[in-house]
């Protein structure tokens, strides 16, 4: 996690909204193998990396004004719940990706926010 990431964690578990305080308190079990899938079944357009360590969607847009737009609303999102993807932008195709950094791996945390991502953009 980066220094700034950190502290923002840091800033929210003292000022603990309600959705901060879950994304504080659920990112500790890295879900695994079986687990991560039945959990990501709730996400169907996520898909796990290669090493296991985290989930990720790309969505296409028709604009590259969309993609940003997207970008935008999801970093507001993230920014709420303190809990950050790492974008990854080619002209109107947008990839995100979802780790906690803390605890080396995807956990519930994650899975919460790719749920809300999906709410979002589809």
């Amino acid at each position: 996690m980066c220094a700034r990431c950190k502290e923002s964690c840091q800033k929210g578990r003292k000022e603990s909204s309600l959705a901060e305080s879950y994304f504080l308190e659920e990112m500790s079990d890295v879900l695994k193998g079986e687990e991560l899938e039945l959990a990501l079944k709730k996400c169907p357009e996520w898909e796990v990396s290669e090493d296991g360590k985290e989930i990720f969607r790309t969505i296409e847009f028709e604009e590259f004004t969309e993609a940003i737009d997207c970008v935008n609303d999801v970093a507001e999102m993230a920014e709420e719940a303190q809990h950050h993807p790492d974008f990854d932008i080619r002209f109107a195709k947008v990839t995100l990706r979802l780790t906690t950094h803390d605890v080396g791996g995807a956990t519930s945390a994650d899975i919460e926010m790719a749920g809300r991502i999906d709410n979002l953009v589809d």
